[in-house]
Formats: C-alpha cells, structure tokens, sequence
C-alpha cells in the first residue's frame, strides 16, 4: 500500500502535466483486430476455383481423415499406428486445391501476354481499348475467357473502369490486379499512349513469367524429397505390420506405441521445419479492392 500510493500520485502528476504540456497520451482499451482468416481462406478457395465454403472444407477433410483412421485402424489394429496416414489422408484436399490454384493462377498469369498482344494488335488496327478487351471473351486466351465474359454487358450497364474491377475481383490475382489497374488508368488518361502502355505491360509480364519459372523449378526437387523423406517410412511401417508377425506383435506392445508416438512428433515437427523453410511468401493483393457490390 505504501508503494500504491506514490505511484498513483506519479501517474496523475504525470497526465495532468502532460494535458497542460499538450503531450497527453491517448489510452484505448480496445484489442487490436486480427485479419479476417475466414474472409482470406475463402479468397483462396475462390483463386481455386472452388465454390466451397471455408466450414464444408475443413467438414470434408475432416470426415476423409476420420474415415481414413478408422480403415487403417482395421488393417493394423491398431490406433496409434493409423493417426499418421489419417493426418497425410485429411491433408488430401487441401493439398489438391493448393496444387489446383497454383496451376489456375499459373494459367491466368501465362495468358496476360497473349491477351494483351491481342488487345495492342486490335488497338494498332483501329479499335477502342474497350473493343479490345471486349473481345477477349471470345478471341483471347481461355484461362481469361470466363472472366471477360460479362465484360462487354457490364461495361455498357456499369461502365468501363467498374466493369474492370468485377473482372479483377473474379480472377483474384495480384499480377491480374496490377494489370487491369494499370488498363484502367490507360482507359481513363491513356490517349493516344495505350498502344505504348500495352507494350511495356507485355515486356514486364513476359519477364515476371520467366523469373518465376526459375524460381519454382529451383525448388521444385528440393520438395519432393521432403515429402519423400516423411511419408516412405509410415508407408513402410503399415506394409511391415500387415506382412510380419513380429512387427506387429511388437507395434502392439507398449513399446511399440512409444516408439510410434515418438516417430510421429518428429514427422510432425519435420514437417513443420519443412513448411517453414520452402515457404514461398504469396504475393499480396494489395491493388485489390473493395469490390462491386
């Protein structure tokens, strides 16, 4: 109590000078927001061209990793030895919808050049910008076919630039992002420079396109290992158990579910240190906006 005392007459002293002083400190009591998680997982679903919700997600991979256990709980009898591959079953879904977006991301990225090309070759031979990209829906490359679909409705209904945009948020990625802002820019201000915008557009995505294949072939071997090194010795450890008598005997004794609790905390934490270490950070989106309602 001695010690309250003091302190609390320091601090009033202290915030009484300070409002005088014009220095106060602002004090909030509200707790700092997270990201929205459910908002960006749903964004990463859409990017793979999935119409799932995040909940009947992460419901189906739990109900494939449930039914996982309980089939390799039938074939080795026991639990503990099927916690692993129901791990690497439930990861399925996630796995493929990652390798999913990456390749519909890919392909959306690889079409820019040619649909810009398209769209500088329409404009060289006399036709609007609009025109161009108008076009797109039925000329261009098919990855940004769906896309532009709507376009040429939505540009006479809403106009260019918020026709644009509906067009950005369906592709949902930062490189379609940077593209259509600066087509917008070049619809609004451009003139008689598009043709010239245009043509640096397609020098720049043709060389992000090929420093990112480098990047992704680099690594590419490096991951399958990784995997390799993790999954190859539960595959084992199941083919022992079902062929051999002694493995399962042992695998069945106390021993054994130490020695399979053991493996499997470091298989995760390998896993983990894996993730961590071949993390590729995603670009953010951060010309994306708030969208068309």
């Amino acid at each position: 109590m001695r010690l309250i005392a003091p302190l609390m007459t320091a601090v009033s002293v202290y915030l009484i000078l300070g409002h005088f002083a014009g220095y106060a400190p602002s004090i909030s009591l509200t707790m700092p927001t997270r990201p929205d998680r459910s908002r960006r997982f749903h964004q990463w679903l859409l990017q793979a061209g999935s119409d799932l919700t995040p909940l009947r997600f992460w419901c189906g991979s739990a109900g494939l990793g449930l039914g996982a256990l309980a089939l390799f709980t039938v074939l080795t009898s026991a639990w503990w030895m099927a916690v692993m591959p129901a791990l690497g079953v439930a990861y399925l879904p996630y796995w493929y919808y990652s390798r999913r977006r990456g390749e519909r991301l890919g392909q959306i990225r690889e079409a820019w050049p040619d649909a810009l090309r398209d769209a500088l070759a329409s404009i060289l031979t006399g036709s609007t910008l609009t025109s161009a990209l108008c076009d797109l829906a039925d000329r261009g490359p098919v990855p940004l076919q769906p896309a532009f679909a709507r376009f040429r409705l939505m540009s006479r209904m809403m106009g260019v630039v918020p026709a644009l945009e509906l067009v950005k948020e369906e592709l949902s990625d930062p490189n379609s992002d940077r593209v259509i802002e600066v087509l917008a820019l070049a619809y609004e201000h451009g003139g008689g420079l598009v043709a010239e915008v245009l043509h640096d557009l397609i020098s720049e995505n043709t060389e992000d396109l090929r420093l990112g294949d480098e990047i992704r072939a680099d690594g590419t071997e490096q991951r399958i290992e990784s995997w390799a090194v993790v999954l190859v010795p539960w595959i084992m450890l199941a083919f022992l158990s079902q062929s051999s008598e002694q493995y399962r005997a042992f695998y069945h004794s106390g021993a054994g579910l130490v020695v399979v609790l053991a493996a499997g905390i470091w298989s995760l934490l390998g896993v983990v240190l894996l993730g961590y270490i071949s993390r590729s950070a995603p670009e953010p989106r951060v010309l994306a906006g708030a969208g068309v309602r």
